[in-house]
């Protein structure tokens, strides 16, 4: 094929979409380019289908360093398991994707988007959605697209939406949200946010939606010039006198069993069911149609749980739609922790911890990101005991890395700035219960957490999970859903907020037509919900505590003239490793001289003393008690301050005269002293108060000095002279 390029602007930025030249042994593959920013994606099936019940799409976001002129650390030198940002990269692209493939496709698809270079203006991250689009279209692969992605940023000064803004012009918006969908629907949502009001939100989100339509308009016109081959494929269908026999002998005692609050016995229920339904078929038919046989059962299951909602108005536990699930909490669970809270919805429970930590322990990032690190670290832990499963622990998957991202992005606007808090901040959320909402059940507990540590949060931040359940015309929006509602359910949609306004948004739709009367009403209906579970939390710690926990480290902060900075330090570093050995403190010191002073006990403001000492400058007039450094023959020279030493001459270490200076003083006395005179070079003359007698024996020893010197004159012996 040859090369086919479609250039184009759209909102101000210059876009390009290329294919023919790059990978053309992937099935599809177009080169995606925002200003100097490329991103190469290729998508790429299987020949055959997999004899599977889902559909198994894989989607990979590639960083390589060289893309933005970096080498990368570590040993090896090259790239290794995928940074944060490229899994939730990866997350991004996969999530508007998927429900864009026909039902029943079952060819194993690969979507890889590789960024080869990052401008550090242009962010490679949402264009790669464009590009994924296309790839996957040009291979023929039976996809519902065009799909784009756009990133919305609002001017804090102007109120003017930037469509894909730059690192520059998005550190000056008070909004960061990502849309993924099509021309006339909204499948994925994520966003960040400063206090955001849901009006201004849901004006946002309706911008965010004409934009992919121009984007999407762009696709067909590229398309039409490759005029790709459809794939040939064949859809994975149950036979129908599977799904009818089903449901006739099923609907009823489906009914029965889905009506249980508690998750376990109503699955044990649910299986039972399935088990039942199961012996309606022979062993032939079991052998033959054995997973179109479990497909109906979901779909049976998922068919009347959805019709009581809508139906009767309600829920498998009971609730109404807009009912939250009881709410406990309690802060200062673990002793030894700086801030700790359990969190506990219905069947849901989340174990926060809040660690605090010097500055220097920030989080450093290796990525092509121009954000080099980060001092508020926020981790999701979700281990398979929490829906009683045994399961293999290896490390965070994608999931646990994309709800501590949510977490992160929800508190992130309270956290203090450095100049009001100057700790590196990190929060734990331990996932002990899980039957859904668990990413917004650690937010809400880790809010509670970070008050308990006594970080002075500006506001607190609750969190909900709102489902959708949609049949044509008629809908029910849930509020607080549990995973039976996310799993056969047409939307997740996870709003975290301070009773100002939004924090974090992250939504996941399957439903076609989602409106805006019915994003406004989950939204809205959201909003209550949050004020509600905050209530409760508020119930536990009204506030954050006025003292750190006493384990933590207390940090004192102190800034150092630029030209005093090498006395602190010391030569080879030894000034401040005997600060911190003899003080037991932790002293940070940063290029512009403000230092950071921690311990958990009085040493750092031992350590304190001790650095303005060194800074300080003695005055004339100002009184010491000083340490003798060294004895000379014309005086003794004493330390001051740590680096900082005056001399007392001979004749001012006693009343009356003294032949030798260690007739009165020795190395290592302490004597008190006057600053006296600081010359231009700055050398410090000083006098010793509360002089001692000079000794008599020093006199006497004077005195026959004199006496031998007058004596040697006698003899009229020419004084030797040196040349």
């Amino acid at each position: 094929m040859a090369k086919i390029t479609e250039t184009f602007e759209l909102f101000g930025k210059q876009y390009t979409l290329e294919t023919g030249e790059m990978a053309k042994q992937a099935g599809g593959a177009v080169l995606v380019r925002q200003g100097d920013t490329m991103v190469l994606v290729t998508a790429t099936a299987s020949k055959e289908a997999k004899d599977a019940d889902f559909f198994p799409l894989t989607v990979d976001f590639e960083e390589r360093m060289y893309a933005a002129g970096k080498i990368p650390g570590g040993f090896l030198k090259r790239e290794g398991r995928a940074s944060e940002k490229a899994t939730l990269t990866a997350r991004m692209i996969d999530r508007p994707l998927r429900s864009a493939f026909a039902d029943g496709f079952r060819n194993e698809v690969q979507v890889v988007a590789t960024c080869l270079s990052a401008d550090q203006h242009n962010q490679p991250d949402v264009i790669s959605i464009m590009g994924a689009s296309a790839a996957l279209m040009c291979a023929g692969i039976p996809f519902e697209g065009p799909l784009a992605g756009v990133r919305i940023a609002r001017n804090v000064d102007t109120g003017e939406y930037i469509v894909n803004p730059t690192f520059e012009e998005e550190e000056a918006s008070d909004l960061d949200l990502i849309v993924g969908g099509s021309e006339d629907a909204i499948y994925m949502i994520e966003a960040g946010a400063q206090e955001v009001s849901e009006e201004d939100m849901l004006d946002a989100l309706m911008f965010a939606q004409k934009a992919l339509g121009e984007f999407c308009e762009v696709q067909k016109r590229f398309l039409q010039e490759i005029n790709p081959t459809p794939m040939e494929i064949k859809l994975d269908e149950a036979p129908e006198f599977i799904t009818e026999r089903i449901f006739a002998a099923g609907k009823e005692k489906m009914y029965e069993a889905l009506h249980n609050a508690d998750k376990h016995a109503r699955m044990d229920d649910v299986a039972a069911v399935k088990a039942e339904l199961k012996e309606l078929f022979t062993d032939e038919e079991k052998s033959e149609y054995g997973k179109y046989i479990g497909a109906s059962l979901k779909a049976l299951e998922k068919k009347t749980m959805r019709a009581m909602v809508l139906d009767e108005g309600e829920r498998a536990d009971g609730r109404k739609t807009t009912e939250i699930r009881p709410i406990t909490s309690r802060v200062g669970v673990l002793p030894v922790a700086h801030g700790s809270a359990l969190f506990t919805r219905g069947q849901t429970q989340a174990l926060s911890v809040a660690t605090l930590g010097m500055l220097s322990e920030w989080q450093r990032l290796d990525t092509i990101d121009v954000a080099d690190g980060k001092r508020y670290i926020h981790h999701y832990n979700f281990p398979p005991f929490c829906t009683g499963e045994v399961g293999f622990m290896r490390g965070p998957k994608r999931r646990e890395i994309g709800h501590g991202a949510l977490a992160e992005r929800s508190l992130l606007p309270v956290i203090p700035s450095e100049e009001d808090f100057p700790y590196t901040i990190r929060v734990v959320s331990e996932v002990l219960e899980s039957n859904g909402s668990s990413s917004q059940a650690s937010v809400c507990g880790s809010t509670m957490a970070l008050m308990d540590a006594g970080v002075p949060i500006t506001a607190p931040v609750s969190g909900i999970a709102m489902g959708l359940i949609k049949e044509g015309d008629r809908i029910a929006i849930l509020s607080d859903i549990q995973g039976l509602e996310d799993f056969l359910g047409d939307m997740d949609f996870k709003v975290a907020g301070t009773p100002k306004g939004i924090t974090a948004l992250q939504m996941d739709n399957k439903a076609k037509g989602l409106s805006y009367e019915i994003l406004s009403a989950a939204i809205h209906q959201a909003k209550e919900g949050r004020a509600f579970i905050l209530g409760k939390m508020l119930e536990s710690i009204t506030e954050p505590r006025a003292e750190l926990s006493e384990n933590a480290p207390r940090i004192i902060t102190i800034k150092i003239p630029s030209d005093k900075i090498r006395d602190v330090i010391g030569s080879g570093g030894k000034v401040i490793r005997a600060l911190q050995e003899e003080t037991g403190a932790h002293i940070d010191i940063n290029e512009d001289g403000t230092a950071y002073i921690a311990s958990k006990d009085k040493g750092g403001e031992e350590a304190l003393r001790r650095i303005q000492a060194i800074i300080k400058d003695p005055e004339v007039g100002e009184i010491y008690m000083g340490r003798v450094v060294s004895i000379q023959a014309f005086g003794a020279f004493v330390e001051l301050l740590p680096g900082k030493d005056g001399l007392i001459h001979i004749s001012r270490v006693a009343k009356g005269r003294v032949a030798k200076v260690e007739d009165v003083l020795n190395v290592g006395d302490e004597v008190e002293v006057e600053v006296i005179e600081i010359d231009d070079r700055g050398k410090i003359s000083l006098d010793r108060l509360n002089k001692p007698d000079a000794p008599a024996s020093s006199n006497n020893a004077d005195a026959d000095a004199g006496a031998r010197a007058h004596k040697g004159h006698g003899n009229d012996r020419t004084p030797r002279r040196r040349h």
